[in-house]
């Protein structure tokens, strides 16, 4: 079971500021982490791999620095890791983002043959989730998103059974491998490195691909070329005026703080009050 997992290094969103004349993300001094949803994909790879043997490979995209968040990855158990490096990237949009990371695993895939693509759900920075629907695009794999729990996975048959977090409950799925699945918060718990990976993860001499080693075959799809998205603004949210209102309830039992409470959501909201008695 070869599993390849997407991570980003990304500016932990607690201490990220914008500019209060630019308007744009100010970067210096904030700390970089992983990106906190890879981890449920890299905790879930591990743990195929404990259950079915095989590996797992472990690639990002992104400058020279990005080397920490891979050996973080490596002292949790991963066995390779792939930074993905050129300055042909810089600049690169969701779109250009998912070709390069596809042909990335085309080229991990003719080494040794990919079963199952993992990423997160999304990423803090851009919150967009279409990297990983991208590349199962661009490499024709099954896609399963939000997946909350793999419930079994059957190689003989070259099967996989999930469920999956959907709007109006949990949907249970199965399909064929290879797969792209973009795994949900929550899922799994990421496990402590021990004291050998991390001294492996420190000694790991790190692979370096440019986009010629990645299998880039076309640069106008990769970096600025290759990303029609533009960002003409970046703003922090103004605070809100309005502050909150207090309901005098008479009695206090939470029946009566629920009716006060509809019947002012009601007075205010029209709307509400004739979907509920609708759906009543």
């Amino acid at each position: 079971m070869h599993s390849v997992v997407c991570i980003k290094q990304v500016p932990d969103s607690a201490q990220i500021r914008v500019h209060p004349v630019t308007n744009t993300i100010m970067r210096q001094g904030v700390p970089a982490i992983i990106n906190p949803y890879d981890l449920f994909a890299l905790e879930e790879a591990l743990r195929l791999k404990d259950r079915f043997g095989g590996k797992v490979t472990v690639i990002t995209m992104g400058p020279p620095q990005a080397e920490v968040a891979l050996r973080k990855a490596l002292s949790f158990g991963a066995d390779d890791a792939i930074l993905v490096t050129d300055k042909s990237f810089a600049g690169a949009d969701t779109l250009a983002t998912s070709y390069a990371l596809a042909a990335t695993i085309r080229q991990i895939a003719k080494e040794s043959p990919v079963d199952m693509v993992f990423t997160g759900k999304q990423t803090i920075d851009g919150d967009t989730a279409q990297v990983g629907p991208g590349i199962a695009k661009r490499m024709d794999l099954q896609l399963l998103t939000y997946v909350s729990r793999i419930v079994s996975v059957d190689q003989d048959k070259r099967e996989i059974v999930v469920e999956r977090r959907a709007e109006g409950g949990v949907q249970v799925l199965k399909t064929s491998l290879p797969c792209l699945i973009t795994m949900l918060e929550g899922s799994n718990q990421m496990r402590f490195g021990t004291m050998p990976d991390m001294f492996r993860a420190a000694r790991y001499e790190m692979k370096f691909w440019d986009k010629t080693a990645a299998g880039i075959e076309d640069v106008t799809k990769i970096g600025l070329k290759g990303s029609p998205t533009v960002v003409n603004k970046v703003f922090t949210p103004s605070p809100r005026s309005e502050k909150a209102e207090m309901i005098a309830v008479e009695g206090g039992s939470p029946a009566d703080v629920a009716v006060a409470l509809l019947a002012k959501m009601a007075a205010r909201f029209p709307l509400v009050e004739k979907e509920l008695a609708k759906r009543a």
